[in-house]
């Protein structure tokens, strides 16, 4: 007896005719205070282990979906780990960085590393990892992630347990000729015209180059002494957290650039009253001072230990460090738009909207504006 055939359904039509040009639509900044994170840590602290270990809370913005995390694209979680306790393996297609903001452990990824208080590492889509808190006091690790986009596209995967990778796979019947044949450093590859245009075999897509995506550790206690401590040291105040793997993208993942920022006690304040803007989205994790970002026209006040979607994308933005001085991890999703072609950036309000990778970018930004136009 045949099986009965599923119906494909017909898709419906939208009458986009004559529609007007879009802008990005604009989500208001999101604070999530010391307290509130350290009543979350205290929280999940008292939970029982979970079978896989992986204590974990979502940050959502009120103005998103449940499928959504802090921005459109991009979770924040919160993990907590008890001392003697680890996390089963687990990897997945979506990218990710960490830091740590409490305690110590062990990252166990590809011969893994230990990390402090501080402490950014990478864990690369597809890479089996665990964490093992091999201290005395709770690991608490703040995690960013591409997972929210993925489930946008219906395209999340993840597998967790022992067993990771384990399964065996049918072996192909092609022979050694069609292997050396059919690979893209033999596929057909012809120019068109003096332009650039290009057809080439489909192998280019299926046997592409491997780019080296390990996970990479930067530990604070190197990273500081890159960073502004004292005026007049002439180190910088910010610094860039760089993957190889991201090349031009210039990332800390595929995703994401991680920067540390830090201003001396005693750093004039930025004392411009207009920001800029760019469509990448940003989030501060303050881990010294104080200070208050004015976010498309609204103050918020925020101080050491505070998280903040400080730049929703599109959303004008000026950060105000207080006498002080002040410690910052910015995490943004600037590679990924790279990447995408969709990276614009305005430095000036009244200035050029520059698509930044396709055009000349900003140029003389290597500290804080000390003015506004």
């Amino acid at each position: 007896m045949n099986a009965p055939q599923r119906m494909v359904p017909l898709a419906p039509f939208a009458d986009c005719s004559g529609r007007g040009a879009r802008q990005p639509e604009i989500w208001e900044p999101l604070l999530i205070t010391r307290e509130q994170i350290d009543a979350e840590v205290e929280r999940l602290a008292s939970l029982p282990r979970p079978a896989n270990g992986r204590r974990m809370s979502r940050i959502l913005h009120p103005a998103g979906t449940p499928g959504m995390g802090i921005t459109q694209g991009t979770d924040v979680t919160i993990q907590v780990l008890k001392p003697g306790e680890r996390t089963t393996p687990f990897r997945s297609n979506a990218n990710a960085l960490e830091i740590c903001i409490r305690g110590e452990g062990t990252v166990v990824a590809q011969g893994g590393f230990r990390v402090a208080r501080q402490d950014v590492w990478t864990l690369p889509p597809m890479r089996a990892h665990s964490h093992v808190n091999d201290g005395t006091d709770l690991w608490v690790r703040l995690t960013y992630s591409n997972t929210p986009l993925l489930s946008l596209l219906h395209a999340l995967w993840e597998e967790e347990g022992e067993a990771i990778g384990a399964a065996e796979t049918e072996a192909d019947d092609l022979t050694e000729h069609q292997r050396r044949t059919y690979a893209w450093q033999n596929a057909p590859d012809v120019p068109i015209g003096t332009a650039g245009a290009r057809m080439r075999g489909y192998e280019y897509l299926t046997d592409i180059p491997v780019v080296p995506n390990p996970p990479l550790h930067w530990p604070w206690s190197f990273a500081t002494t890159q960073l502004n401590e004292r005026l007049g040291d002439d180190q910088r105040t910010i610094m860039l957290l760089y993957h190889p793997a991201t090349e031009r993208r210039a990332g800390t993942t595929p995703s994401y650039f991680a920067t540390w920022f830090r201003v001396a006690p005693g750093t004039p304040p930025y004392a411009g009253d207009r920001g800029h803007r760019h469509i990448s989205a940003s989030i501060n994790y303050h881990v010294e001072g104080h200070g208050r970002s004015v976010v498309d026209g609204r103050t918020v006040e925020w101080k050491s230990g505070d998280l903040l979607l400080s730049a929703p994308t599109w959303s004008e933005h000026a950060h105000y460090v207080g006498g002080d001085g002040a410690t910052i991890l910015t995490v943004q999703d600037h590679p990924m738009h790279i990447a995408l072609g969709s990276l614009l950036w305005q430095e000036k309000m009244n200035g050029p909207i520059l698509a930044l990778g396709a055009e000349a970018g900003q140029t003389g930004y290597t500290s804080p504006r000390t003015k506004g136009d």
